[in-house]
């Protein structure tokens, strides 16, 4: 059962969203357990908040979840948020369908096809790539749209990617100039299952790693080597092995751990606010990063900022060209120029909270432990003073350069590539990688 927190924090985003995976501690890494239970399928009416009227039904959209499913806090509740204001926005109906396991992919995309009801479905995960594919030649006058997913080729399918690794790149940047400010060698990574997505992420990381290292030097003459420690959890779905990743890299060292795991990242947070309330800290570092949503609410105090991956976004443009007859197959890529991905701010919160009605706000506050908005805008921002102005200034020059094209992040997308990555001593190395293998942009 979702926790209550939940519920509200879904609400609040929805609210103010616009159209706008070498192991450490020696878990390997592993698929999900298959399962015959049966897909869970449910209807969501197209008005998803509280009103007096209800838009008229004018079509209808399916969104099929990967098997880490709703109630991650991040990449598939993400997707709901824009699938959500997209049905809400074009007057759809939302059909939602839960995968359980693999096996369910391919069924669960045909029987949706089969029925001709829907304007575009939705396959939320790289890991449904074959499915959508099948099925897409299957149906070739149905629309698709996948998240994550690399399918250029078919007229029918949207694929919607992102630049982790630029959004990636801030993050470490900020963990890097963190650890190396308080005179700490090592900060770390706790990932989902190892597919290429998550190389995009875990590359991305390390460039700001590297970065941060040239940085700290030209700012104090002092030379630095962050280490960065990582862990492939082999879930998206299990807290309990990303807080057990996450108290081996503390018990390592790590100053910084960046969650990219789905609801696993749930287990980091918890390892890292234990960790410091065994200090007798109320504030990092250590600190948490978050992943795909602003995350820093969850625990203020431990998450210094979150990696934003707009899911989201690229769910409502996708449900929006099929509405509007815009729709083309082929690949669309958000990165930060296009708002696809980017560092959480403090804004990011208020403005949820912003858009609660007061009965709300009042249970998600008592939920949170604070008597007001104004106490848990207060915490946030409290966390991040924890760390010198001159550390944010260096991730938006970063990012400014980033956009600019200066700096070309590298996008690692397979094996070879990130094993490059994690050997390359210097980000300007890394910098030359990307170039080889292809820009960012």
């Amino acid at each position: 059962m979702r926790k209550s927190i939940l519920a509200l924090f879904l609400i609040g985003v929805l609210a103010f969203s616009v159209v706008a995976s070498g192991c450490i501690g020696g878990e390997k890494t592993t698929t999900p357990e298959k399962t015959t239970t049966p897909a869970q399928q449910t209807t969501t009416p197209a008005q998803t908040q509280t009103s007096t009227e209800k838009p008229k039904v004018k079509g209808a959209i399916a969104i099929v979840y990967d098997v880490g499913g709703r109630g991650d806090l991040s990449f598939n509740d993400m997707a709901y948020l824009g699938a959500s204001r997209a049905a809400k926005d074009f007057g759809l109906e939302l059909k939602e369908v839960q995968s359980k396991s693999e096996s369910d992919y391919l069924p669960n995309l045909r029987v949706l096809a089969q029925s001709g009801k829907y304007d575009i479905i939705i396959a939320v995960g790289f890991m449904m790539t074959d499915a959508v594919k099948q099925v897409a030649d299957e149906f070739p006058n149905q629309k698709f749209a996948i998240i994550d997913g690399y399918i250029p080729d078919k007229p029918n399918v949207m694929s919607i990617l992102f630049k982790e690794n630029e959004g990636s790149a801030l993050v470490g940047a900020l963990a890097g100039l963190i650890a190396a400010n308080d005179g700490k060698d090592k900060v770390g990574a706790v990932l989902g299952i190892e597919i290429p997505v998550l190389y995009k992420f875990e590359g991305g990381y390390r460039f700001g790693v590297k970065w941060a290292e040239d940085y700290y030097k030209k700012k104090t003459g002092k030379d630095v080597n962050i280490q960065v420690l990582y862990t492939y959890t082999g879930s998206f779905t299990d807290p309990a092995k990303g807080k057990t990743a996450a108290q081996a890299q503390l018990g390592q060292g790590a100053w910084v751990i960046y969650q990219i795991a789905g609801a696993v990242g749930l287990g980091v947070f918890d390892a890292v606010e234990e960790y410091l309330k065994s200090q007798g800290k109320e504030f990092g570092p250590p600190f948490a990063i978050g992943v795909d949503s602003a995350q820093d609410w969850i625990k203020p105090g431990v998450i210094i900022a979150s990696m934003m991956k707009r899911v989201d976004v690229g769910v409502y443009k996708a449900v929006e060209a099929a509405v509007k007859g815009t729709f083309k197959g082929g690949i669309v890529e958000l990165g930060l120029a296009d708002g696809g991905v980017g560092v959480s701010t403090i804004d990011d919160v208020k403005a949820m909270f912003g858009s609660l009605p007061e009965d709300v706000k009042k249970k998600k506050l008592e939920e949170l432990g604070f008597k007001s908005e104004d106490e848990l805008f207060a915490k946030l921002e409290q966390t991040r003073k924890q760390i010198p102005d001159w550390i944010w200034q260096a991730v938006d020059e970063l990012k400014q350069k980033i956009l600019s094209g200066e700096i070309v992040v590298p996008k690692a997308t397979n094996k070879e590539q990130i094993e490059a990555l994690r050997n390359a001593k210097t980000w300007q190395e890394m910098e030359e990688l990307a170039k080889q293998w292809g820009s960012s942009s």
